[in-house]
């Protein structure tokens, strides 16, 4: 890679980023593409988020992407949402079109895509998710149209809540749970809680619970606890990893406004995990 002064600049804004993927497969699709791009993480305090999104304009940024903690808090600094952005009230990307910063939100539809890479249904299905931040709104967002039922328990039932209601109000199907005692019932199960970043951290559910019918997916993207566990009764595990790169196929897109060289993503994710 040849960084000049004619280089576009894409960016991540998280807290922390250290841990990020994203430049390996974002980086090797401009190479493929043969583009004078160049994807850079940034380590943004959540102090300083406003600031930040304000120089994507500042320093002529072709856009970023977003990651933990930053979105649901970038949407006041932007100029606009896509409708699909709007109805989950969360942003992983922004586009810099003419100075005006626009929302957008890649990881539902990359979640349900990875889902289809490993032959999983969510249609009629009974669902359930771990969580209701920023990631959880984006898989919501889907699963509300194409589950027969879909359950949300969060820690804070009252952030459950306001995303079951925007979910109805955008024609989803949706409601709170206040307890996963009863994880059996359910034939997809999403942790999209950080508890298994790390190997430490305690389990989102009793494992001892599955069945083996069961698809559980974790939108971390690594083998977590609770993936390793559920494999050993039996069930179908789907880690973050292919949302992860089919968010950023999708996000690729969106900057560039080129066919995204899916493969290329994916072999440059493979190379570095671990």
């Amino acid at each position: 890679m040849h960084i000049s002064g004619k280089t576009k600049i894409i960016g991540l804004f998280g807290y922390p980023v250290e841990h990020t993927l994203s430049p390996y497969m974002q980086n090797a699709a401009f190479s493929h593409c043969g583009i004078d791009y160049c994807y850079v993480p940034f380590s943004v305090h959540p102090d300083r988020l406003k600031n930040a999104v304000e120089a994507i304009r500042s320093l002529s940024l072709c856009g970023v992407n977003l990651t933990i903690p930053h979105k649901e808090a970038c949407i006041p600094s932007l100029d606009q949402l896509d409708e699909e952005a709007r109805i989950i009230g969360a942003v992983n990307t922004i586009t810099s079109k003419s100075g005006r910063l626009i929302g957008h939100n890649t990881d539902g539809r990359g979640f349900v895509m990875a889902l289809v890479e490993q032959g999983i249904t969510i249609e009629g299905s009974r669902s359930l998710i771990i969580g209701a931040g920023g990631a959880s709104r984006a898989v919501a967002y889907y699963l509300s149209r194409a589950a027969s039922n879909l359950y949300i328990y969060n820690r804070t039932r009252q952030k459950a809540e306001a995303l079951v209601s925007a979910l109805s109000y955008a024609g989803g199907n949706a409601m709170v749970i206040d307890d996963i005692s009863s994880v059996s019932d359910y034939d997809l199960i999403i942790n999209a809680t950080p508890l298994g970043l790390q190997d430490d951290d305690p389990l989102p559910l009793d494992p001892g619970l599955l069945r083996s019918s069961q698809s559980v997916c974790d939108l971390i993207y690594r083998q977590t606890p609770l993936l390793r566990q559920a494999a050993r009764k039996g069930c179908r595990t789907v880690d973050g990893l292919g949302m992860l790169l089919w968010q950023g196929v999708y996000s690729f897109e969106l900057w560039t406004g080129m066919q995204p060289p899916a493969e290329v993503m994916r072999t440059a994710l493979l190379s570095v995990v671990k």
